[in-house]
């Protein structure tokens, strides 16, 4: 004890560190039971701290890494957060010790190349050091040096490569003078269209003929080995599908889902006349415009029908499903009383011209 109180003077710590509970415990605990309390209190204090500052939520993280250099437990600490968070069960979960104190740059490395073959996630890294049953009883001066200066902390952090364009460009948030309000920017069009092409890029391969898959393959091996500058290929999913039902958005969003599918406007019009309509009713136009097309007496049987969504953060998501019978078009629904009077011509032909001065525009990133 002499020989500790000598080195705590000249170790330079202050005395505000921290122990564990289990160390000031008389006499002390350095059990199991003990070391998971602490790990629980300093690695779940880490993260609802992180959680809070950043408001990401549990869908949205893809990766976590733990570090704690000589602590392990069964389940293991990476474990302990994704069960205690709910995240999903597609998570990639890394527990890393025994690499020492330069692992919470090392773990922000890895973060880092699993961000580069993980597109639009977020990885969570937590480093630590659980103190309880790594305190040294022995009486080996060289052993006692880390019962000093090891004290209990942690800190959590969050990498993402989710594009502040994306976040940003729909986000509710205060005025100047505190009136709350949802800002969309000039930059909504944009990421609009590249969360687009990317579902229908992912959707392809499940619903394309064998000519166009050909084609996404070629492409794919002439940007792979640099033989050709060329652009990434759209599919063609417009003969793969009987109906095409996209979010409603607004006027500028159909024009650019129109212009990068080619869809016709037959195609296009459950969308168009429902936000003329009804307006953009959010999450439950899809299901608007799904009933236009029944109403329309125009979903048979054995029918292809693909719905697409896109909204804040930025996201975008796909259905593709095949009719089970044709509906009779006369069942009372929102358009029941009105569909004879659709579809409308010439909604407001100059509104492309002037809409766009609404967005609010792009902020600094």
């Amino acid at each position: 004890m002499e020989f500790m109180s000598n080195l705590m003077k000249t170790s330079g710590l202050g005395e505000e560190t921290y122990l564990s509970e289990g160390l000031l415990r008389q006499p002390m605990d350095r059990s199991g039971k003990a070391a998971r309390e602490e790990a629980e209190m300093v690695v779940f204090g880490a993260v609802d701290e992180l959680v809070e500052k950043t408001g990401v939520k549990g869908e949205e993280i893809g990766i976590v890494i733990v570090h704690s250099s000589n602590y392990n437990t069964i389940p293991s600490l990476s474990s302990m957060i994704v069960n205690r968070y709910k995240l999903g069960e597609n998570v990639l979960s890394y527990n890393l010790s025994g690499m020492g104190c330069s692992a919470g740059l090392l773990s922000i490395g890895l973060a880092r190349d699993l961000l580069k073959v993980n597109q639009n996630t977020c990885a969570q890294v937590v480093t630590t050091e659980i103190t309880t049953q790594g305190c040294y009883k022995g009486d080996e001066p060289s052993k006692l040096i880390g019962n000093c200066i090891f004290h209990m902390g942690g800190a959590a952090s969050l990498l993402s490569n989710c594009s502040n364009l994306s976040y940003n460009c729909i986000i509710q948030e205060e005025d100047h003078h505190g009136h709350m309000g949802i800002t969309i920017t000039k930059d909504h069009l944009v990421v609009a269209s590249k969360t687009i092409r990317s579902n229908i890029a992912s959707l392809a391969p499940l619903i394309l003929p064998t000519s166009e898959r050909l084609l996404r393959l070629a492409n794919h091996l002439i940007k792979s080995f640099h033989v050709a500058n060329i652009k990434p290929h759209v599919p063609n999913v417009k003969h793969a599908v009987d109906h095409f039902f996209p979010h409603v958005g607004a006027r500028l969003i159909q024009d650019e889902v129109q212009r990068i599918i080619g869809m016709s406007e037959r195609q296009m019009e459950a969308s168009r006349m429902t936000l003329y309509r009804f307006g953009n009713t959010s999450s439950s136009s899809m299901w608007y415009e799904l009933t236009y097309g029944e109403t329309k007496g125009r979903i048979r049987r054995d029918d292809r029908v693909w719905l697409i969504a896109y909204g804040s953060g930025f996201k975008c998501c796909s259905v593709f499903w095949k009719a089970i019978r044709t509906v009779d078009h006369e069942e009372k629904n929102p358009w029941s009383d009105v569909i004879d009077e659709f579809p409308v011509v010439d909604i407001n032909p100059h509104s492309r011209e002037t809409f766009p001065y609404a967005f609010e525009p792009s902020k600094s990133i």
